[in-house]
């Protein structure tokens, strides 16, 4: 193990792993996995070798249950997905909702995003970035547990392509603005007030809305490396 990976394993997680019971869905969806699975400990992706095809790349991390990356990649079958969550039910849930739709764009990593990013993604290979409801974690003493920090940008600027975009969505009035400041300060990001990109929404997002919590949509683009 070298320096660059010590350094990844002691950085502080932005998630809590849960444990909780599968359905049978769930459980019926991890029998795809050797079809749809990728491994962190296979090393960097080819995704025309993965994939079967050359196609703009996108990566999601944190898809919860799969909804809206299952619609997305339905829709925009053009495109190759790879999505990334370290809970095993919302992993079960979209390998149930690929095989059930027939989908063949979609590769699932079931791991820690700063782990697959920094040993599993080519450099500039990056079409889109996808970043749905993250943990905002409100409380002022936990915000260092917060995904979106400038170390990350950092590694986002180096996987992604000049030009592509980050997308990020909260509910969370604070943490967008926390997201708008880190981006804003960070080389190479500029927001894009204005864009045709849009996303499905979600059963959490649709709950959210009902009990009254506003949406934020915030789109940055990669304008220049270092």
């Amino acid at each position: 193990m070298g320096r660059v990976d010590i350094l990844i394993d002691h950085l502080i997680k932005s998630y809590v792993r849960r444990a909780g019971r599968s359905t049978s869905g769930q459980r019926q969806g991890w029998l795809q996995w050797d079809q749809w699975g990728l491994m962190v400990e296979s090393g960097i992706v080819d995704p025309v070798h993965c994939f079967g095809s050359k196609a703009p790349l996108v990566i999601e991390i944190g898809f919860g249950m799969g909804e809206s990356l299952a619609s997305m990649a339905a829709l925009e079958s053009e495109k190759h997905f790879i999505g990334i969550e370290v809970h095993r039910s919302g992993v079960g849930a979209l390998l149930n909702r690929i095989h059930t739709a027939n989908l063949s764009n979609i590769r699932i990593y079931c791991d820690d995003a700063i782990h697959v990013l920094s040993r599993c993604i080519s450099d500039h290979s990056l079409d889109r970035m996808q970043i749905y409801f993250p943990d905002p974690w409100p409380k002022r003493k936990h915000q260092k547990r917060r995904l979106i920090q400038p170390y990350f940008l950092d590694i986002l600027r180096q996987k992604m392509k000049l030009g592509s975009v980050l997308h990020i969505a909260t509910d969370w009035g604070e943490y967008a603005e926390y997201i708008l400041q880190v981006c804003s300060n960070s080389p190479g990001w500029r927001e894009e007030k204005n864009s045709d990109f849009g996303r499905p929404s979600t059963k959490f997002e649709r709950r959210g809305v009902r009990l009254g919590y506003d949406v934020y949509d915030l789109y940055f683009k990669l304008f220049e490396k270092e």
